[in-house]
This record gives C-alpha cells, structure tokens and sequence, in this order.
C-alpha cells in the first residue's frame, strides 16, 4: 500500500513486493490534496457514459451504488479529509478492547481500509493509556518482547505484537487478535540491517492514518516463511526484543502472527465486499461507501460479480498483461491512485512528484489474468494531477494515476472502486476451503 503526498507531504508506503516480508503486492495511498477542506458531507457524483476533460476523454464509469450501512455486517467507509488532508483514503472506526474486558475499550477513527495487505495495525499515540497499558504484549519464542517490521517499499512500520478483541460495524472476533501497534518500541533497538529500507512510517502524519485495517486475501501477515524457523532466520518480519532492546529476527507460529480479523469473525469470515459510489471524474470533496463482511452469507452479501480471477494468496494476478509486457496487477484499496509504469504519460513537476500529469484525459486498458486462465481487460481513466488538485477541496478521484518503479506491477488502487462492488475471497486452502480471489 502506498501513501502518496503531494508538495510538504510528500510520503508513501509502498507494500513490498519481496517475497521475505508479509506481504506480495504494491499498494499506495494518497497525495495531500492541498488546503483544508471544511465540506463533511457526502458526494457520490454521477456514473458518466464517457467525459470529456482537458481535451480528452475517459471511458464509462461503473455506476453501482453502495448499501446503506445498516446491518451487522456492515460498517460505513468514508473518504475525506481525514485527519492528515490526504486524498483517497477509505476509512472505517474499529473498536479495540483489552481481551476479556467490555469497559476498557476505545473506538478509533480514521483508520485505512486496505485490501492488500492483511491485519490491524493502529498508531501507538492514537490509543489512551488505559487500553494500550492493558493489551497484552505477545512473547517470542524462547522469551523477549515481539515485535513487528512491516516493510514497504519505501518505508516501514514498527511496534510490538499485542493481542485485543476487535469490533468493525456489528462484529466481533471470538477471540484475541493479533495486532500491530505502531510506533512503541524505538527504532534504536532494529539491528542496523534488520528492516527494509526507507524511513520509519511510525507516526498518524506518516501514515495519513491512525491507522491500516488489512483486509486481502491472506488469513495472516506472513504465514510459513516466517513460522519456519530456517526461512524466520533470514527473512522473517518479526523480532525478539529482550528488554524491548537488542532485536533479533525469530520464528513466529502462524496463529500468532498479525491476523486478518475478518477471519476470527464468528460467521461472515469467508471474504469482504468494498462497495464506493460513482464519482464525478472532476472528484468530489467527499464519498461514502459500504464495507460488507461475507460473501454470500446473508441476504446482502450474495455473489453478484461479472468477473472473478482465483489468485495467488495474497491476492496478485501475477500473468496479466499491459502494453503487451506480463505485469503483477492487484486490486488495491489501499492505493490512492492508478499505479504503473508508462513512459508515454508525462510526469507532474516537483510540487505533485510521481504523479502523472498528461495533457489530456487518457485512457489506459490492462488485461487481467487469474490463477485458473480467466482473463478480462479493464479501461481506466487518467486526469492529470495538476488539475484534480486543482480543486483543493476535493479529497476523492476515480482517476487519479502514478509512477511505479520499473514495468512489472500494475496496481489498480482506489479509483478503481468508485462505482463498484469489488470482492475478495479470504485463502482458506489450509482448512481445504476455497482459494483466494477477487471479483467485481
């Protein structure tokens, strides 16, 4: 997941595609969309048939319209101003509780809806000392405090293991959680080498967040590279930290492992539905969307996709094809942008660095590829960033689009979303159930 800023802010996490960190796949979140916004309401715009914008034009836009938010298992995603200014950031509350205890809990707002990566993570400073005192502490093997390197690829996140009951909309997990808290063990105990490169991403301005609510494919964060302990001694994104000092990688079962909540859920656990509305292609100041749990385990959850892609377990389709080059695409709602690499749209200059910023509306098509062979190409809209931020109010766009490093990823963030109901099917091959996907 990248977090993309524009101008002061500029920042990103980008989710690293090695195979040594918990997760596969690139994802990037949102550029600052200029001065504040004082608009709190929602706007969902209009599907358009084709628009024509600075010369150009833009294929359809879907035109779907969320579910109210009403039922258990459902809880409202807002896109807006946030608590950092940065555009395209789908955000839910999550209710964090000590284990055990229905009193000391606390609701936290503004944390990030994000599909490609998997678990809880919240900002140390975001809880109050009551609850974050009470939150057990996961111990290594063989003794010391563990802690979490979360690697991106041009940043990280760092903070202990701890485990809490969590509540999103009307569920609960049955048990205690696994979960990262960020930015409560110092970055002095890391070993010089031991995680990733770029700068710790450790604090709400960093993340444009309190927080990231990992919600893809996979049931857990890493899984058996960092549960065996001969792969753990090198690439493992956990660490022993005697003391919260003197951090060494360790081996870490996979049930205690950052976990994807959804799958401690007591039903509804098989899968999650992002649901945004249309969107104007100039953007709106603000978009309210539906998050559903399960897929077709109730009434309001019912499969209802025209295309569906098995994937690899962490959610890529890792043959589909882009300007006639095999690229690693992924439906992202982590990314605030289109992300890819195409060297015939022009860059934006400094004050909106790594965003595209062609002349006029392009449209770009990349054809996805599942584990199985179904493939389907999909068109996407590209408006340049100069002039979406142009309009300083706005915080949600359906066709924003970045840079990428190199050729081989195609990341298919949050534009992709408006005016659609996108699926994700939870890996649970371990337990012989269905392999992973996504569908919209």
């Amino acid at each position: 997941m990248r977090t993309r800023q524009i101008a002061l802010k500029l920042q990103g996490w980008v989710q690293a595609v090695v195979a040594v960190t918990l997760l596969s796949v690139v994802a990037a979140c949102g550029g600052g969309g200029g001065s504040d916004s004082s608009s709190s309401s929602s706007t969902s715009g209009n599907g358009n048939s084709s628009t024509t914008l600075n010369g150009g034009s833009l294929p359809a836009s879907p035109t779907q319209q969320p579910i109210a938010a009403t039922a258990s298992n459902t809880v409202a995603i807002t896109v807006g101003k946030g608590v950092a200014g940065v555009v395209n950031i789908p955000a839910v509350s999550v209710t964090i509780c000590a284990p055990g205890s229905t009193t000391n809990c606390q609701t936290i707002n503004n944390i990030q809806v994000d599909t490609g990566s998997f678990g809880l993570r919240v900002v140390g400073s975001a809880l109050n000392a009551s609850l974050l005192g009470a939150l057990p502490t996961s111990t290594a093997t063989g003794g010391g405090q563990l802690a979490e390197c979360a690697t991106f690829a041009d940043g990280y996140t760092w903070g202990s293991v701890r485990t809490a009951t969590l509540t999103i909309g009307g569920e609960t997990t049955t048990a205690a959680t696994p979960l990262q808290i960020i930015g409560d063990v110092s970055t002095s105990s890391l070993p010089a080498n031991g995680c990733g490169t770029g700068a710790a991403e450790n604090t709400v301005s960093d993340l444009g967040a309190n927080g990231i609510l990992g919600i893809g494919n996979a049931p857990v964060d890493c899984g058996a590279t960092c549960a065996n302990p001969t792969t753990a001694a090198a690439y493992s994104n956990y660490f022993s930290c005697p003391g919260g000092a003197s951090c060494t990688r360790t081996a870490v079962p996979v049930e205690q492992q950052v976990t994807n909540p959804v799958t401690k859920f007591a039903a509804d656990n098989n899968g999650v539905i992002v649901q945004m509305p249309p969107l104007a292609d100039s953007g709106a100041p603000s978009a309210t969307g539906t998050l559903v749990f399960g897929i077709g385990t109730q009434s309001n959850n019912t499969m209802a996709a025209t295309q569906k892609f098995v994937t690899d377990s962490y959610g890529d389709m890792n043959n589909s094809v882009f300007n006639g080059t095999t690229v690693v695409a992924f439906l992202d709602s982590g990314s605030n942008g289109y992300f890819f690499g195409d060297s015939t749209l022009a860059q934006c200059g400094s004050a909106y660095s790594g965003f595209y910023c062609p002349a006029s509306a392009q449209t770009r098509s990349v054809t996805l590829a599942g584990v199985s062979g179904t493939q389907a190409a999909v068109s996407i809209g590209i408006v340049s960033a100069a002039t979406l931020f142009g309009n300083t109010s706005n915080y949600a766009f359906n066709d924003l689009a970045g840079q990428i490093g190199g050729n081989s990823s195609f990341d298919l963030g949050l534009p992709f979303f408006y005016g659609r109901y996108v699926y994700y099917g939870i890996d649970q091959t371990a337990s012989g159930g269905q392999s992973p996907y996504v569908a919209f």
